[in-house]
């Protein structure tokens, strides 16, 4: 019995080793066990894939100046100790979530750390310390995606495939390297985008109001084609920390040059503009510091009685009253006309996906009101409009009387050559103004700047023109009414080159006047021109 036993222990034995012998083959001869094998001893990491870049008019970079650096963070190799100084505090959270991490990760460190004995690679960081134009470029969400402005109205282009960089490490079984890292190039395809903005000209205009405003936007506008080479508004944002903005009070979010606001006397050139083009220049009226309409009562400002005044003097010392009248010998239907062909109550298409607010301009049903009509003459009532469509108003008597659409866009990019792809806007103009009235518009604000309430715009050494705009907006703070501050103009007087919209939205008393700011800002284009 016990050699029968010994022969079936044996006869399982050797029945139990082909089975093990038959398995094993089984194995090797499948792939699928393969790839999994070389799986597990292999991490893919991504690198951040190319987002295309925002250029100025002349093809300098606007987002995409400075350099971040994604380090290799390997198990047991220090990672944490070595990089936490060189992190944020993002960083450095992830550090301390993955420190007994069984496989290598990437992290975002501010400098190249390959001195440290750490592998690292360049890539762009999206925002500088001082970004600049944040409200209309935008900002990305937590996927890379844009989520506002321009960053979302081109995100298709600046995103591409979306492919990036691939590195492949080889680790062992505690996710140590068992050789150098691998990295595989792709390509997101992605393309950059050149505004009509000029860097020089956008760091001024930020400069002159982080010094000045608290709440409102500078435009700055090439005359002669209406580009705009500036556009702030303030107050600012971080766009690498959106959620320390999202419920601010005072919106820093918000591009306040394409929002619409109560505009006041700086809608007084249009009324001027109407009676020139009719012939009515030539109207007198005498001021006793308040308008009666109706039973109601319009005062200037401060109610002081500015005497006897034509339109001249009108501008200069920015007569309520006399823009109530020369309204009234006008006629609503002529003042609202000129208004429209000067693109009041229009949107300003920027992209296929973002424009301008169309702003208020009053029905003519509205304006049968007579107390309505008063209003809207000196600026006030329903009328609102943006700082753009003021922009374009104002370049327009700059340009001679040629209303030309504003432009923001240039042209699609090839990155790697710089050449341009693909036009993303086209010039529109059309003549709203005589020659000869834009000649006398011209001459009426340079005598608002050299003599009147605009003073303050004046420049040693350079002429300038242009209207201020005091607009009630019927909000208070502390029993004080909140007020818009404007002032738009172009320099120099004769000849112009730039136009410049100023304002300063819903304050109470600013510390610089907006002519003041416009001054600072011409000043600054002065010093940048060749």
């Amino acid at each position: 019995m016990s050699g029968k036993r010994v022969l079936a222990l044996y006869g399982a034995l050797l029945f139990c080793f082909a089975a093990v012998v038959c398995r094993l083959y089984w194995l090797c001869s499948d792939t699928a066990y393969g790839a999994r094998a070389a799986a597990q001893s292999v991490v893919t990491l991504h690198l951040p894939a190319r987002r295309g870049n925002f250029y100025d008019h002349r093809g300098q970079l606007l987002t995409g100046q400075t350099t971040r650096w994604m380090a290799l963070c390997v198990p047991g190799e220090g990672s944490y100790a070595r990089l936490f100084a060189y992190t944020d505090a993002a960083g450095q959270a992830t550090l301390y979530q993955k420190r007994n991490a069984a496989s290598p990760f990437l992290l975002e460190v501010d400098r190249d750390v390959s001195s440290l004995g750490v592998s690292c690679w360049p890539a762009a960081r999206r925002s500088s310390a001082a970004p600049l134009a944040v409200q209309l470029l935008g900002y990305l969400d937590g996927e890379g995606h844009g989520a506002a402005g321009l960053e979302a109205a081109f995100d298709d282009l600046l995103t591409g495939s979306g492919a990036g960089d691939t590195l492949l490490c080889t680790v062992n079984a505690q996710g140590k390297l068992r050789a150098e890292p691998v990295l595989t190039p792709a390509d997101s395809g992605a393309v950059g985008v050149q505004l009509t903005l000029s860097r020089e000209i956008q760091q001024t205009a930020e400069a002159v109001a982080n010094e000045t405003m608290q709440s409102g936007c500078i435009l700055v506008l090439d005359t002669a084609n209406a580009k705009v080479r500036a556009c702030v508004s303030r107050p600012g944002y971080d766009p690498e920390n959106i959620s320390a903005s999202l419920n601010a009070p005072d919106s820093p979010l918000l591009e306040r040059a394409f929002q619409c606001y109560a505009v006041g006397s700086v809608f007084k050139p249009v009324v001027a503009a109407a009676a020139l083009e009719a012939g009515e220049s030539g109207f007198v009226y005498t001021c006793p510091g308040w308008c009666a309409v109706d039973g109601r009562i319009f005062r200037c400002a401060g109610g002081i009685p500015h005497g006897e005044v034509d339109l001249a003097g009108a501008l200069e010392k920015s007569c309520n009253g006399y823009f109530i009248r020369l309204g009234q010998v006008l006629g609503a239907d002529a003042v609202r006309a000129m208004a429209e062909q000067l693109g009041f109550g229009q949107a300003i298409p920027l992209t296929d996906a973002l424009h301008t607010a169309a702003g208020v301009l009053p029905e003519r049903e509205a304006l049968a009101s007579s107390g309505a009509y008063a209003n809207f003459c000196f600026g006030q009532g329903e009328l609102l409009a943006s700082p753009l469509q003021v922009a374009a108003m104002m370049n327009t008597i700059a340009c001679g009387g040629i209303c030309r659409t504003p432009l923001l866009l240039e042209t699609t990019l090839d990155e790697t050559t710089g050449a341009p792809l693909t036009a993303l806007s086209h010039a529109r103009s059309r003549r709203v103004l005589t020659k000869r009235t834009a000649a006398a518009l011209q001459a009426l604000l340079a005598g608002v700047v050299a003599g009147g309430t605009g003073h303050e715009a004046a420049l040693p050494g350079q002429t300038a023109a242009g209207k201020t705009g005091t607009a009630q907006t019927g909000q208070f703070s502390g029993g004080t009414e909140l007020k818009n501050y404007w002032f738009a103009g172009f320099v120099p007087a004769e000849q112009p080159r730039y136009t410049i919209v100023v304002l300063q939205d819903t304050q109470a008393e600013p510390a610089f006047s907006s002519a003041a700011i416009f001054a600072r800002v011409a000043a600054g284009l002065e010093i940048l021109a060749p």
